[in-house]
């Protein structure tokens, strides 16, 4: 009973150990916070998320942890550049753009240094604590200068409204402050919408997302797909218990074991 023209939604969930995660799309016809309040309700733990409203409830139930992106805080303040607003608006975004900038300094150097997750918390507290601080205070004193429905200003609201969030990866080593993985994550089904428009039938759009589901998973966790399935394929009649199934998902399987099969 729907049209298959009718604007419907592509959802990705990524999670996991970050040398082992899992992606699952799934299609839906709404862009309802229902979904991933569904779809995670049995989870405890962190989630990061974009500001969409359709999150606020997810992230106050209990056991949630709810952290932000600053990757959408940047792109406002990089509208605002872009935008070749008045120099002194201008010139307060690329100063925020500046803050930004030392805060993934930070993370490059957690990175390079291969830090445990442990030692990445030790260093955010050390370092990009008292820079978030700082920046705090800033936009404080900037937000009762600037108009609040003005680029600037909606930039300088957008980040102070979500604070609570934007600072939350300060708690655990294995966050990152932003949830541009996620967002990597749904960029090949986008690609790929522009060949084909769009999925003839819900049907049709579920079964892709269980597809994609698949490859996505292979090519994060070091898969080459098309060995993956060629692997998938010739196992799948030989699986009968739902253990048999589990092995046989991207996640649970390497590269080598692969091949050597």
């Amino acid at each position: 009973g729907r049209s298959n023209t009718s604007k419907s939604y592509m959802w990705v969930f990524r999670g996991g150990p970050p040398e082992r995660p899992a992606l699952i799309y799934q299609y839906h016809p709404t862009r309802s916070g229902q979904v991933p309040s569904e779809f995670l309700k049995e989870y405890k733990g962190y989630i990061q998320t974009d500001a969409y409203n359709g999150y606020d409830a997810l992230g106050r139930r209990p056991g949630i942890r709810h952290a932000g992106c600053w990757a959408h805080v940047r792109r406002k303040f990089v509208a605002v550049v872009k935008a070749g607003a008045g120099k002194g608006q201008k010139g307060h975004a690329e100063t925020a753009l500046e803050y930004i900038r030392q805060l993934y300094k930070i993370e490059k150097t957690a990175k390079n240094d291969k830090l445990t997750p442990d030692q990445i918390v030790d260093l955010r507290q050390e370092k990009s604590k008292p820079l978030l601080d700082e920046f705090k205070v800033w936009l404080n004193a900037l937000s009762g200068q600037t108009p609040p429905k003005g680029l600037l200003g909606k930039a300088v609201n957008y980040a102070l409204k979500n604070w609570p969030l934007l600072v939350r990866y300060l708690e655990k080593g294995f966050i990152t402050p932003d949830n541009n993985t996620a967002e990597n994550a749904i960029r090949p089904f986008v690609v790929g919408r522009k060949n084909w428009l769009f999925s003839g039938h819900p049907n049709g759009a579920s079964a892709s997302s269980g597809l994609y589901s698949l490859i996505e998973t292979a090519k994060a966790c070091g898969l080459k797909p098309y060995d993956y399935l060629m692997y998938l394929f010739d196992s799948i009649p030989f699986a009968e218990t739902e253990a048999d199934y589990e092995k046989l998902l991207p996640q649970n399987l390497t590269q080598e074991e692969i091949e050597i099969y």
